[in-house]
């Protein structure tokens, strides 16, 4: 099932239960996941969009998240019923469906460069970063070096933003209120990168990739996308990978050292 199918799937739950209006449907993120519902979900950050019913064409509300196989769950909420496409507490499968959403952002090649570990660069807000979502704080580090040289005002010629070069939609996705705040783009970017890394199963390169290109071009090229930008950029951040994992092992103290003098 296409993408505007399911949305028209949702719109017409809604017909049956309201009089003849434009129709609500709120677009919710949880984790970095998105669904979709005919009200707002519990624990998600929702955004409602009005929907004509005679509407020509639906808008695409998933956002590029490639090829999306889901399931249509129907639950009871403050006394009403309700449709939604994430599976909560007491819902009942209404159908299953498969979405294609476009492939994403262009991909781009970064505003870092390969140079020397930055160890100094917002050490404290990666540090935290990395041990709240577990990542590596080397490999976060390194994508922070890629995409801005740790410039928390870099802003992008495609509109990406801050340290972690975040796009707007992603930034509202994590709730930042200032992209170029570092701690809050940091903290964003992380997450964001747990949550590819759970996609693909703790893979750095794909994770790398979908960052980069998005997760429709992985999902539709079945691996790194052919595209000149996307290697050139996974190539600047394995390099950086290794030069940061060389350099916090350095930095950090040696087991029994004595620290007296």
């Amino acid at each position: 099932m296409s993408a505007p199918r399911v949305l028209a799937v949702l719109v017409l739950l809604l017909s049956i239960a309201l009089p003849a209006q434009a129709r609500t449907v709120y677009r919710c993120v949880r984790d970095g996941t998105v669904s979709l519902a005919t009200a707002p979900e519990p624990g998600s950050r929702c955004q409602a969009r009005q929907i004509a019913d005679d509407a020509v064409k639906l808008p695409n509300l998933w956002g590029a998240l490639g090829v999306v196989n889901g399931t249509l769950y129907e639950r009871q909420q403050d006394g009403k019923t309700v449709y939604s496409t994430r599976n909560l507490p007491g819902s009942v499968k209404v159908l299953s469906f498969t979405v294609q959403t476009p492939p994403g952002e262009p991909a781009h090649t970064g505003l870092g460069d390969v140079g020397k570990p930055r160890l100094d660069r917002f050490a404290k807000q990666f540090q935290a970063a990395a041990r709240s979502t577990g990542l590596d704080d080397a490999w976060l580090r390194a994508i922070a070096h890629a995409e801005s040289g740790f410039d928390e005002k870099a802003l992008s010629p495609k509109g990406a933003q801050g340290v972690m070069q975040l796009m707007p939609q992603t930034s509202r996705e994590y709730g930042v209120s200032e992209p170029f705040a570092a701690g809050q783009s940091i903290d964003a970017g992380a997450r964001h990168l747990r949550t590819l890394l759970r996609r693909y199963k703790g893979d750095l390169t794909l994770a790398a990739a979908a960052y980069n290109a998005g997760i429709g071009a992985v999902a539709r090229y079945g691996g790194v996308p052919p595209y000149r930008e996307t290697q050139a950029y996974i190539a600047k951040v394995q390099a950086l990978h290794a030069r940061y994992r060389e350099a916090l092992a350095a930095a950090a103290p040696r087991k029994g050292r004595s620290i007296a003098r």
